[in-house]
């Protein structure tokens, strides 16, 4: 009689930004395992338990990792059992960008491009409603700009808000993003800048021209404000 194996399952993506060493891997085994103790990591990675220790210290010091303490079932000293946090979740590639650009091109073959405007409308008017008494309720455009500034950069857009001096004794404010979450996106989809754009301007009340833009090809999306 012949026995059929199952055939083995495809090693897990090293997470981003960890390399390949000992750290990217304990995260991939605890990806792949859900949790495990410093002992059963120690004996997958033929790693010494004092190092094995050391790595999990560092990466639960960065976030990453979270420990707890089980009781076996039945009679056995409690362990410390380690898991990944969302912060651990995050270093491994995710599909969402990927995921989304598919949604929105067969919403746009069921129901024609204006389907896809009205979506970045929906979202735009979302944020407004979750932004606007944190931003709009301020007296002045620097302070709301600067409260705006804040919101990008909690949402992963790495903003920051400049000025330059005009020479009447005026200023110019600028807002710029280095970073865009969602630029698979926004490469295929100029909707979604444009309904950021009309977003800012609603924030802050006044004229917001984009200068440069991430999706085009720029470092940065730079825009000016007033």
């Amino acid at each position: 009689m012949t026995t059929l194996r199952a055939p083995e399952a495809p090693p897990l993506p090293a997470p981003l930004g960890l390399g390949d060493g000992t750290k990217s891997r304990l995260l991939s085994l605890l990806k792949s395992r859900g949790q495990a103790t410093a002992q059963e990591l120690a004996d997958a990675l033929g790693v010494s338990i004092p190092a094995t220790r050391r790595h999990l210290c560092d990466l639960e010091g960065a976030g990453m990792l979270e420990l707890s303490i089980e009781k076996p079932c039945g009679r056995g000293r409690p362990q410390h059992v380690y898991r990944l946090t969302a912060r651990g979740e995050s270093t491994f590639p995710k599909s969402y960008a990927t995921l989304c650009v598919d949604i929105l091109r067969h919403l746009e073959e069921l129901y024609g491009s204006g389907s896809v405007l009205a979506v970045m409308s929906a979202r735009e008017n979302k944020l407004y409603e979750a932004w606007a008494p944190q931003v709009s309720t301020l007296p002045t455009l620097r302070e709301r700009l600067e409260r705006l500034t804040a919101l990008l950069c909690e949402a992963g857009y790495q903003a920051r808000m400049t000025e330059r001096a005009l020479g009447n004794g005026e200023v110019t404010f600028y807002l710029e993003q280095g970073n865009c979450p969602s630029l698979s996106v926004a490469r295929e989809y100029r909707q979604l800048c444009s309904a950021e754009l009309e977003l800012y301007a609603r924030l802050l009340g006044a004229p917001v021209v984009r200068e440069t833009q991430i999706a085009a090809g720029a470092a940065s999306c730079l825009y000016r404000v007033g």
